[in-house]
């Protein structure tokens, strides 16, 4: 299905129906555009950490290998990845565990056919899911989710002279446009933002929420971890940040939907309060720079380049690129979940 077979499907659908919310526009969009593409690397539309250098998944891979031998190497543990991409991050994790001597079985949930194929070159032994719910009850998961909360649907709220009301999107002279829809129960506002100044979006994540929920419950109830990392802010707060990339530059989300990568700040507050409520413990929000400079990628990368001395100015580059608070380092956060039992995380 082409853009344009897309774009006019939903077209038709909100001549049809009425506007539809932000929400139900976003995950429309990124189903189809995920399905259809592989979105990664120089001829994509985006760059993610683990394609930038293999020490991002080798520290990730060191951080569950410790977390796991400091619990007492419980058995069948398994290596769970959200939203894997091209399988990048989960090879270099699985090295870097094999070392530490850990070889768990591994659990990809992914949906999109190309990206499965992508991931079964990197990863051929992996099963995969469409969803969390599918994935093993008996024994420890060691989750990783890497810039996969960011591109999940929001609901946009929006304050109005008469109140909240829901974020919509219509068709305005043949384009897609966003505008103010019911009002909402002022409950599903945060206290002290209910007052914002009027023109204030807030953004909400109910799929993130109930993902969130879903990995910690199993992590309390089985044992095991989770590392978040993606970029947004540590606390709920006023701001559209909806946004489109393609070809490495930004877009118009309203544009030729299902053509480009949507996604929004996520919200690790919002996060953290769903983990607590499963029964995980939750670490404190770290910068993804903090995080990996814990985890000693200075030492990582001095030893790849006294390994490979023709190459140490280009993994240097991506050392800052990770790291520097004017790149990754500081938009991109972390946050760990365990078990109640398992010992505390290292870099946090």
């Amino acid at each position: 299905m082409g853009r344009i077979d897309f774009s006019e499907k939903l077209k038709r659908q909100i001549a049809a129906t009425g506007p539809i919310s932000v929400a139900h526009y976003m995950g429309q969009a990124n189903a189809h555009y995920y399905a259809t593409r592989d979105p990664l690397g120089a001829a994509g539309d985006f760059t993610t950490a683990p394609e930038i250098s293999q020490m991002f998944g080798e520290l990730v891979g060191l951080w569950l290998a410790d977390l796991w031998i400091r619990a007492g190497r419980p058995d069948g543990a398994c290596y769970v990845e959200l939203g894997p991409g091209r399988g990048t991050l989960a090879a270099d994790a699985l090295r870097a565990m094999k070392a530490a001597g850990l070889t768990p079985p591994v659990h990809l949930v992914e949906t999109s056919p190309v990206l499965r194929a992508a991931q079964k070159e990197r990863v051929p032994d992996a099963r995969w899911h469409d969803d969390v719910d599918t994935l093993p009850e008996d024994r420890p998961l060691l989750i990783v989710a890497n810039e996969f909360f960011d591109a999940l649907p929001v609901r946009q709220l929006a304050r109005m002279p008469g109140g909240w009301c829901e974020r919509m999107v219509g068709i305005d002279d043949g384009a897609f446009m966003p505008g103010a829809g019911p009002l909402v129960p002022d409950n599903l506002i945060p206290p002290h933002l209910r007052h914002a100044p009027v023109g204030s979006v807030l953004e909400t994540s109910p799929a993130s929420v109930a993902i969130m929920r879903a990995l910690s419950e199993r992590i309390a109830g089985q044992g095991g971890a989770a590392l978040i990392i993606d970029y947004g802010h540590e606390r709920t707060s006023i701001g559209d940040t909806l946004q489109a990339v393609r070809g490495h530059a930004y877009a118009d989300p309203f544009a030729n939907p299902g053509e480009h990568d949507l996604t929004v700040h996520v919200d690790f507050e919002a996060l953290g309060d769903a983990a607590r409520a499963g029964g995980a413990r939750v670490s404190p929000v770290a910068a993804q720079g903090a995080f990996l400079t814990a985890m000693s990628i200075d030492l990582r990368a001095a030893a790849l380049s006294r390994a490979a001395p023709a190459r140490a100015g280009e993994i240097e580059t991506a050392r800052s690129r990770l790291v520097a608070p004017e790149q990754m380092g500081t938009l991109f956060k972390a946050m760990a979940l365990t078990a109640p039992a398992w010992p505390e995380p290292l870099g946090f």
